[in-house]
């Protein structure tokens, strides 16, 4: 077992430094990154934990001491996560998040702000405990047991949900993106899509940088605000050092714009509105090129592959130079064979696999309350192989794995449209530090969740830690643990028959509350986004780099009423666009107010267009 730990810690320290640096954006301080590290290590270490914990359960026999190194390293993975989760990450979320000028005062925003959610979440606490006694007068459990019981339970029903979206969208989405048509439709959506919001980014990124300019210009060099507005002056110098590429573009002055200058509040709120406006752009921004990076490569792998016969297969890209020599015929043959032959089909198999697990996973989970009947797949393996300490942990490992893999892609699927943002190295600080809070608090859950799924005849560990919320907080009924998976069996087939998607368009009024999946993209190719793969397809033939002039492209946007949107784009692509020139005529030869109009013309013609599409 040791050996093993030897191996996996390793490992599991280099896999959260390699992510880290992955998303992590240019400006993240260091404590930030030791805290997110931190708590990714602690949450994987709680997974990595669980198997160990069940080969220790079934090697010894019943009634046996507890081994205290493993009692040990839950305790500690446990209440890492647990006070990370509740108590230091919001705060130093909230101490990033704040715009002020000074430590102190950034902490004072920060309790302030995380002042309601600890106010709640007392009060609910509180509230339970007081129900509790009152229904239990005899009840003789730990507050600590409860606190405890209370944040399992929020993390088994919530993850419950997203265990089960996971489970039914992960198999689908993998089949589909196994077709290299049916990508293509979806990445010319999704294209069109961020081409309008990094086109509404630059505005919101030029519009505060008129404001803040403005704002210091007319503040003189004896104001009292002028120490603050030199900080946000360094920051606009030290973006434009950075990135000589930006030009703010359309810039304009809103009604309350000049009101800053009033005093630190206001002046921290300028800073604040800068700062979010400039990371969303590069965020939008790069969302954008891995966008329109995989739409070309998909382009060159299925040009490759129909002339395999007159290339001799060996892969050309439009990204890098041909390869010479007979160890670049090798590697160009060896690209070949994996993009345009395996990869497809590797695809394809983790489908299947992945659905043969989810359906695993469900059945087990809805046979729980049968305590004679044990139709787990993966009870039955690791009970067949109990007496080899590998087999097991390998039972163990991969369908806890991949139940925390479906657990966090719909964390992530949801979390992405409406709170939080993970983009490859454009990533803030406030992203980080929420999307780490919410992978620690799902992964004891989920260990615990799997642990009850495999019907062990002794308790582990990890269980006793724990307590059985049966036995912690009463009032959530006898066998909490058999029945809250129903739920989620429930929920997952009404979402792999796609219940809700007719609900929605039955109820026609109702679709602004639905879930955009990919599936809503796979409808047809939208004229937009094959546009502008179009014309990012000529910029790179002519030495550009991928998304260098997007922004010329998408606000000068006035032929795309020409393509109807049953066109074959692909085929013709002789269809041009009326562009105006590079950011430096436009800037030019167009003043401020010709700029503006522009802008908001293509803009509302390039929204109007794909939503009369979409409907």
């Amino acid at each position: 077992m040791w050996v093993f730990y030897l191996i996996s810690l390793p490992l599991t320290l280099g896999l959260v430094v390699f992510t880290l640096r992955y998303f992590a954006g240019p400006e993240i301080p260091r404590y930030v990154l030791i805290t997110v590290g931190y708590t990714w290590f602690c949450s994987v270490s709680v997974i990595i934990l669980a198997h160990a914990d069940i080969w220790t359960t079934l090697s010894l026999p019943p009634n046996h001491p507890e081994n205290g190194a493993i009692s040990f390293l839950w305790s500690w993975s446990y209440w890492s996560t647990f006070l990370l989760t509740w108590a230091v990450v919001p705060l130093i979320q909230g101490f990033e998040d704040a715009g002020d000028f000074t430590v102190s005062e950034r902490l004072k925003t920060s309790v302030h702000v995380n002042l309601v959610f600890y106010l709640v979440l007392g009060f609910v606490g509180l509230l339970g405990l007081i129900l509790l006694i009152m229904m239990h007068r005899n009840w003789k459990g730990s507050i600590l047991g409860y606190a405890m019981a209370c944040s399992n339970t929020f993390g088994l029903v919530t993850g419950a949900f997203l265990l089960g979206f996971g489970l039914s969208e992960i198999p689908k989405t993998l089949w589909r993106n196994a077709d290299w048509t049916t990508r293509q439709k979806v990445l010319s959506h999704k294209i069109a899509k961020i081409a309008v919001k990094l086109d509404n980014a630059h505005q919101e990124l030029s519009n505060a940088i008129v404001v803040a300019q403005a704002t210091s210009t007319q503040m003189s060099k004896r104001d009292p605000m002028r120490p603050y507005m030199n900080v946000i002056d360094a920051m606009l110098t030290k973006m434009f050092r950075e990135d000589p590429s930006f030009k703010p573009q359309g810039g304009q002055l809103g009604e309350n714009d000049m009101d800053y200058d009033t005093d630190e509040k206001s002046m921290a709120t300028l800073r604040r509105h800068l700062r979010n406006a400039k990371e969303g752009y590069y965020r939008y921004k790069s969302e954008y090129l891995t966008y329109v990076t995989e739409a070309l490569v998909l382009e060159d792998t299925m040009k490759n592959y129909d002339r395999r016969d007159s290339t001799g297969w060996k892969y050309i890209s439009s990204f890098r130079i041909s390869r010479s020599g007979k160890m670049g015929n090798l590697l160009d043959t060896l690209e070949f064979i994996w993009r345009c032959m395996l990869k497809k089909q590797i695809q394809m198999m983790l489908a299947i696999v992945t659905g043969i697990m989810s359906a695993a996973i469900i059945l087990a989970e809805a046979t729980l309350l049968l305590s004679k009947l044990d139709l787990s797949l993966f009870s039955i393996l690791i009970r067949f192989v109990k007496s080899d300490e590998l087999l097991v942990q390998a039972f163990a490992f991969v369908p806890l794995v991949y139940m925390c893999i479906c657990t966090y892609y719909s964390l992530f699927k949801i979390g992405m449209l409406m709170i939080y943002s993970l983009t490859p190295r454009q990533t803030s600080s406030v992203n980080l530090l929420m999307i780490c809070s919410m992978i620690a608090r799902y992964a004891p859950p989920i260990s615990y969740n799997f642990i009850n799924l495999i019907q062990l005849r002794s308790e582990t560990i990890f269980e006793k830690k724990m307590d059985r919320i049966d036995d912690a907080v009463p009032v959530f009924g006898q066998r909490f643990n058999d029945i809250y998976p129903l739920i989620m069996v429930i929920y997952t087939l009404l979402v792999a028959g796609n219940f809700f998607d007719r609900v929605f368009n039955y109820f026609g009024s109702w679709k602004r509350f639905k879930f955009q999946t990919e599936t809503d993209d796979m409808d047809g190719f939208d004229p937009s986004g094959l546009m502008i793969l179009r014309k990012e397809r000529t910029w790179l033939e002519e030495g550009q780099k991928v998304g260098e002039l997007v922004l010329p492209l998408t606000r000068n946007f006035n032929d795309v009423d020409d393509i109807e949107p049953g066109s074959n784009f692909f085929k013709h692509s002789s269809v041009e666009m009326n562009m105006s020139s590079s950011y430096d005529t436009i800037k030019g030869s167009s003043s401020n107010d010709d700029i503006s109009r522009k802008y908001g013309s293509a803009r509302e013609a390039i929204t109007n267009k794909y939503a009369a599409i979409r409907e």
